[in-house]
């Protein structure tokens, strides 16, 4: 599949309807720009279930999960009631 769309002067993108869907992409979902020798390659951010926090070495792997959702829920409203802000 093959899609055109603008930029904008602000540099932002849209995805296509059709790939968001394909790849289950909703607001609030972060994507990855990867410069490659081939050109740009756009990913969507994948979980990583909350590798690398600062919790004890003990915390089962479904805390860690629920942990991980909580603070990326807190980011997104953060950034929701930014773009409300401005």
């Amino acid at each position: 599949m093959s899609k055109a769309t603008r930029v904008t002067e602000k540099g932002q993108a849209t995805i296509p309807h059709e790939l968001r869907e394909k790849y289950d992409l909703k607001p609030g979902d972060e994507v990855v720009w990867m410069d490659t020798d081939e050109g740009i390659v756009v990913k969507k951010r994948t979980r990583t279930g909350g590798r690398g926090m600062l919790v004890p070495d003990d915390t089962s792997d479904a805390k860690r999960e629920e942990i991980a959702e909580e603070l990326g829920q807190r980011v997104r409203d953060r950034r929701d009631r930014n773009y409300e802000d401005a």
